[in-house]
């Protein structure tokens, strides 16, 4: 179901033209699209963890795995510009609670020597979705329009529903979450640190790369068919990374926060000072290959540090994540409309590389 959530939130990135185009606003406020679920996810994360209590999980991401398959429908409907947005809207309902939830089911579905195992699993997904939603949307889109590149990911989660209500084992709550235990989970020094770095990474990330495509089209001067190839090879490039820092948990955390940071901003500064194609395909590979690490190491990062309500650490690290996100994608989109989207990939690389000092700086603080 992973797959499915991102596949269906970063649809529109690669769409973005052709969206702006149809529904007559200009590349920046096509950019909302991004924005709006971003929120919607960062608001719905803690309050659907609280209002779920002690309902079985499992009913629960039935219900949220339904209302993605509806927004995806919606969005491929939506008439106009509005409508599209209240599509979205309901799209970040459904992934904030089911990133809040899910995300750490598989600990639960497997034996403890192989969580981590069947964590990094789960976060492929996430490189999965990416692998297929840029190339899928940038090649239906030139094929067949936008609106069937949506249909296709209601239909993918219409089977993910299906496969979800068969394969799912009911899910008893570990405990209910209360504003009580956020509350002290936020006043946990580390924790509070470690959301903020990887909110900031998440931040500078999509300030540049929710305008991957018109950076591609316009300031490497790529073709469909090239841009296409080179998303494809981003997304793979973010699964071997994925999959890659899955066997690397078992160290320092902050310290792969660190690494992968500095080598996600060197990759996305230098696509500025570049037009070779040859060195965007691999600088945008690159690219790829570390953010692919980032979600992995923010979910280990947040349940070793509040072990003792792994459910309220989930949803503080979605809020965080899908604000940055939200924030990154709207400031990336200002950028694009008034400077270009070379300074939206200066800006974001600038925000990843300051990430950098926030775990540097509380070393003795996190020892974990």
């Amino acid at each position: 179901m992973s797959f499915v959530l991102v596949l269906s939130e970063f649809l529109p990135v690669a769409l973005l033209p052709a969206i702006s185009g149809d529904l007559h606003v200009n590349t920046g406020t096509a950019g909302l699209l991004v924005v709006v679920p971003g929120l919607a996810a960062a608001v719905a994360a803690p309050l659907l963890t609280m209002a779920s209590g002690r309902l079985d999980r499992r009913h629960v991401l039935l219900a949220l795995a339904a209302l993605i398959a509806a927004s995806d429908t919606l969005a491929a409907l939506a008439p106009d510009f509005p409508v599209m947005v209240m599509a979205r809207l309901l799209l970040g309902l459904g992934v904030g609670g089911f990133w809040a939830m899910g995300a750490g089911v598989g600990n639960r579905l497997v034996p403890p020597a192989q969580a981590d195992r069947a964590a990094s699993l789960i976060t492929a997904g996430i490189s999965a979705g990416t692998v297929i939603s840029l190339p899928l949307g940038a090649l239906i889109g030139h094929l067949a329009g936008w609106r069937t590149a949506f249909l296709i990911a209601a239909l993918t989660g219409l089977l993910a529903l299906l496969f979800l209500a068969i394969a799912l084992p009911a899910l008893k709550p570990t405990g209910a979450v209360r504003p009580t235990t956020l509350g002290r989970a936020l006043r946990t020094p580390p924790l509070a640190l470690a959301l903020l770095a990887t909110g900031a990474v998440f931040f500078g990330h999509f300030t540049a790369y929710t305008y991957i495509t018109p950076y591609l089209q316009e300031h490497a001067h790529l073709g469909p068919d090239a841009v296409t190839t080179v998303l494809l090879g981003y997304g793979l490039a973010g699964l071997a990374g994925n999959f890659l820092i899955g066997l690397l948990t078992r160290h320092s955390l902050r310290a792969l926060a660190v690494a992968v940071a500095l080598l996600l901003a060197a990759a996305v500064l230098l696509l500025t000072a570049t037009t070779a194609t040859p060195v965007v395909i691999v600088l945008v590979l690159m690219w790829g290959a570390a953010f692919g690490a980032v979600p992995l190491i923010g979910q280990a990062r947040v349940m070793r540090l509040f072990p003792d309500a792994p459910d309220a650490a989930l949803a503080l690290l979605v809020t965080a994540s899908q604000t940055f996100l939200a924030l990154g994608s709207f400031a990336g989109g200002l950028l694009t409309d008034h400077q270009g989207t070379t300074a939206a990939f200066a800006y974001g690389a600038l925000a990843v590389l300051l990430s950098t000092l926030i775990p540097a700086g509380v070393h003795k603080a996190a020892r974990r």
